[in-house]
């Protein structure tokens, strides 16, 4: 079974035979060879340099890894921005309301690039209002495969003078993200995503200088604690010994494979295939592949077929496709090309569509 939704992802075999490796305890320091590597790894896929970033692991989900990033990062007294366009951007406000963080949201439509100029205009300070610490965004927001444009936002951080927080769950290690630029304080990602890792194992990529200022919010996600006890060789819990096995060697494999530009092309080559070949039988993108991430492309439901028929039809031929999401559901389908999968199996999809719309 090919798994075509936004993670967990189809694995290679290489990283499938990781997780049969040697039993491991988390207090030695083959365990902590092993936290090394993966935190190296991570830095090393865009080139970061360790005295100035930091890769904090946890076992988490990707959401972990987002919630302890608004958690730490916001300080005590903080305020923050949330550019929405998805059910991701509402998930933020929503850990925002669980830590009771103040925060505002800029709600835009699900089929709709973020309004740069809304946005501008609530960073800027009008009377008494407190100004904002941080801007959060979705890079990738698979509510729709939208990718949102970092460069615009980072440069109304820079214009504002606060910090831009990246939920780059599903777009860290394919897509483009510019470490560079000094608005950019933290990006939180996840193993079973672009990296084809397995689930269990999150990360925030973070600004050394922004983690001195880290908030205590939480107590197991607590992003301070966790990366100083991982620059010390220790670990504050219990970690997912196994998905830390995957991970590395799903990080080994991503370099000898080409890193993020050879992900990003491998990926493209794909969604292209796709969308042109559905494109062809009748079923339509639903946005320009301009606006696209490579990660993920969502289509509009064929008018003769629920999402039910479709999906449990392709269940048949071997491939797991995903639903929209709160009001699209009855609208589009989703389908992504991260993972183990190859252009022949997407001429096999590709197949199987056309004898359903036959």
């Amino acid at each position: 079974m090919l798994l075509l939704n936004p993670g967990p992802v189809s694995l290679s075999e290489r990283v499938r035979d990781s997780l049969r490796q040697p039993d491991l305890c988390h207090r030695e320091s083959e365990f902590f060879d092993l936290q090394d590597e993966a935190r190296a790894r991570l830095l090393a896929s865009y080139g970061l340099k360790p005295a100035q970033w930091s890769a904090v692991l946890m076992t988490s989900s990707g959401t972990g890894a987002v919630e302890s990033m608004i958690a730490a990062l916001v300080p005590q007294g903080g305020r923050l921005l949330i550019a929405e366009n998805g059910v991701y951007g509402e998930r933020i406000a929503q850990i925002c309301l669980q830590y009771a963080i103040a925060h505002e949201r800029v709600v835009g439509d699900w089929l709709q690039a973020l309004d740069l100029d809304l946005i501008d205009d609530r960073l800027t300070p009008t009377g008494n209002a407190p100004r904002f610490t941080h801007l959060a965004v979705v890079h990738h927001e698979t509510t729709t495969g939208r990718l949102n444009d970092l460069q615009p936002l980072a440069a109304l951080c820079r214009k504002h003078g606060v910090g831009l927080l990246v939920d780059g769950v599903s777009s860290f290690g394919a897509e483009a993200i510019d470490f560079s630029d000094e608005s950019l304080s933290a990006v939180a990602a996840t193993a079973n995503k672009c990296l084809h890792g397995v689930p269990g194992a999150a990360f925030v990529i973070v600004r050394r200088s922004v983690l001195a200022a880290a908030a205590s919010r939480t107590y197991y996600l607590d992003l301070g604690r966790l990366a100083r006890q991982q620059d010390a060789r220790n670990t504050p819990f219990t970690p997912s010994v196994h998905a830390y096995y995957a991970l590395v060697e799903a990080l080994r494999e991503y370099e000898e494979l080409g890193g993020r530009e050879a992900r990003f092309k491998r990926y493209a080559a794909l969604a292209d295939q796709v969308r042109d070949g559905l494109n062809g039988l009748g079923v339509m993108s639903v946005l320009k592949p301009s606006e696209c991430s490579v990660v993920l492309r969502a289509y509009r439901l064929p008018r003769q077929l629920s999402y039910a028929t479709l999906h449990d039809a392709l269940k048949q031929h071997g491939f797991v496709i995903y639903a929209g999401q709160g009001d699209l559901a009855k609208e589009l389908f989703r389908i992504s090309t991260m993972g183990e999968v190859t252009a022949p199996d997407m001429d096999r999809l590709l197949a199987g569509f056309a004898g359903l719309l036959r």
